[in-house]
């Protein structure tokens, strides 16, 4: 029989769905693992505001966790809104046994700016909950809350988590949505006797961001839950919600929710995206002349899913397109994803830059194509070997990889590169590398290509 880890939430319900115990629970089950659940308040709330609280008896809340902890082994918790003083204490001898590690977080304000805590609370929340934390996740405005102090530079950060951790979690990450980035969005994670360290991730331009801070300590929890190591389970929790807020969704008229079944979406896209790849691939093998164009390594085309991570998320050949020496093309290849091959790390490389580019191919060089594609009014960025960086030696060419981004980040019109031309090295042929939104796109360009070198 399969056995789930089970994650307990013991926060506040959003009946607009995007926060409190829905997050959590569609969270949870997004991470394959399984939802338990007690409910702390009632609130009738849409994207954009609460229009009233309703909280339930703290003996009642008590009751619902000493029923749940009496029958179902819990991997890991987490808090989130807690209310009132009464059932921060109720709740507290249930957190002080627990054997499973607590993510709390201090809920404080909504999102459209409700007060989702009494005014009694804060200091019961110090006093009844923190010391049983493992890990404390407030944002900025509620650090400064419970510090007593401003936060806006990385020395405050650290000032602040020295603050925090002596008020008893083991470990505190103070969520930097709020402040002093612009391009990258910084949670800093410390724990007693080391400095605060920078977890960064993209940040995310969207209004779609309700319910982020339960999304961050519910994803948390499941890692936790998981086995994972309370550092690595931050880090895999920052991954999982920003993708939630890239594959955004859109809910009301206000600040809707993050897309918590962003992941469950993106593995459903894996087969579609081999069979296009395949398809592409059979077209270009069968265009008239195509064997002008393939380099002596063969021609191979890369695909990326939607918001890919890495090499597990692009699909190539694990066989390229070849050409005999009588000018015989074979195509013998499959679609696989995790192949480390250079259309691969091409790919991943451009997509730093811009994510709308999905696919990637390497056709043979020469100033016949070269003159060919600059008649189409193809843009391409160029690199120099010589300035590569040295790196570990790969299955893929490293400094073609790095050169792709480099060129790339530092062309003046970024949005109208197409390819990088690569002049290679001694020893190491050079190539023209193409990306496009779509594998039909570059098709369209191959089969001009050819007509062009006729």
């Amino acid at each position: 029989m399969k056995q789930l880890p089970r994650i307990l939430t013991i926060a506040g319900s959003d009946s607009g769905g995007g926060a409190g115990i829905q997050a959590d629970l569609k969270t949870i089950t997004a991470l394959q693992c399984y939802g338990l659940s007690v409910i702390t308040a009632l609130t009738a709330q849409n994207t954009l505001g609460v229009e009233g609280i309703h909280a339930p008896p703290a003996s009642f809340v008590a009751t619902q966790l000493k029923t749940v902890l009496t029958d179902i082994d819990v991997a890991a918790a987490k808090t989130g809104m807690l209310f009132s003083a009464s059932i921060m204490k109720a709740v507290s001898p249930f957190l002080r046994e627990a054997a499973f590690p607590v993510v709390v977080d201090p809920v404080c304000v909504s999102q459209s700016g409700h007060k989702l805590l009494e005014d009694d609370a804060v200091e019961a929340m110090r006093e009844f909950v923190f010391p049983h934390a493992a890990l404390l996740t407030p944002n900025i405005p509620e650090a400064e809350l419970f510090t007593g102090m401003t936060i806006r530079t990385p020395e405050e950060i650290a000032e602040a988590a020295r603050r925090l951790l002596e008020q008893g979690p083991k470990a505190v990450l103070i969520k930097g949505g709020h402040g002093m980035d612009s391009v990258a969005s910084t949670d800093w994670f410390a724990r007693p006797g080391h400095k605060p360290l920078p977890f960064m991730q993209r940040r995310v331009d969207t209004n779609n961001n309700h319910g982020t801070g339960c999304t961050l300590s519910a994803a948390i929890a499941t890692y936790a839950g998981q086995g994972l190591e309370m550092s690595q389970a931050v880090r895999e929790a920052q991954r999982y919600l920003n993708l939630c807020l890239r594959d955004e969704i859109h809910v009301g008229n206000g600040s809707g929710p993050p897309n918590h079944l962003a992941p469950v979406l993106k593995e459903g896209q894996r087969w579609p995206v081999l069979q296009e790849l395949s398809t592409a691939m059979e077209r270009l093998a069968g265009l008239p002349g195509v064997e002008r164009v393939i380099p002596k390594q063969g021609l191979n085309m890369a695909l990326s899913m939607p918001f890919s991570r890495g090499f597990e998320d692009v699909a190539t050949l694990d066989a390229p397109v070849c050409r005999s020496a009588g000018g015989r093309v074979f195509a013998l290849g499959r679609s696989e994803y995790g192949i480390e091959n250079d259309e691969a790390a091409v790919l991943l490389s451009v997509r730093k830059v811009r994510e709308d580019v999905r696919c990637c191919l390497s056709l043979r060089p020469g100033e016949d194509v070269l003159s060919a594609l600059a008649a189409m009014d193809v843009v391409l960025a160029r690199f120099d070997r010589a300035d590569a960086p040295a790196t570990p030696q790969r299955a893929c060419d490293a400094a073609l990889e790095w050169g792709a981004y480099h060129a790339l980040s530092n062309h003046k019109a970024v949005d109208r590169v197409s390819g990088l031309a690569d002049g290679g090295a001694y020893g190491l042929g050079g190539r023209v590398c193409l990306w496009a939104a779509a594998p039909g796109i570059l098709v369209k360009m191959v089969e001009k290509l050819i007509g062009l070198l006729k």
